[in-house]
């Protein structure tokens, strides 16, 4: 931006400074920018639900099985679970008045260590109502 001092002959400059008007409009420009606020874009996906996990309880109010399969792996109504999803649901059956009965079977070829392991952690579970079912099982051995 050139700048000049008048004309040669000493007379004012007759035209208008628009240095300033600029630097202003820069600056509004800039906090109008800063200002409008950041639109966001959603889109709203309905993704389908489990129909079986919602209509069938985890904890069932009457009576619950645990599994033990022959490799170890556990079963809490059919569904597998870990021993701190076994622990969870053993709470859960405590806390209900009438407390519902506890359903134990062990497949006859699964480990007795594993066994004793499950059977600890009714144990600290205080579970008072505890079935053992398919002992016929073992009349083989």
């Amino acid at each position: 931006m050139a700048m000049s001092g008048g004309r040669e002959d000493g007379e004012p400059m007759g035209e208008m400074n628009t240095t300033p008007l600029i630097d202003v409009m820069l600056v509004l420009l800039i906090m109008f920018i800063i200002t409008i606020p950041i639109q966001t874009h959603a889109v709203k996906v309905d993704l389908p639900q489990d129909s079986a996990s919602t209509n069938q309880p985890q904890v069932d109010p009457v009576k619950n099985k645990i599994v033990i399969a022959a490799d170890g792996t556990l079963a809490w109504n059919g569904a597998p679970v870990n021993e701190v999803t076994l622990t969870q649901y053993l709470d859960q059956t405590t806390q209900m008045n009438p407390e519902p009965e506890l359903h134990f079977q062990p497949n006859s070829m699964a480990r007795y260590d594993r066994v004793d392991e499950v059977l600890a952690i009714v144990k600290r579970a205080n579970v008072t109502k505890l079935g053992f079912i398919g002992n016929e099982q073992y009349r083989e051995f």
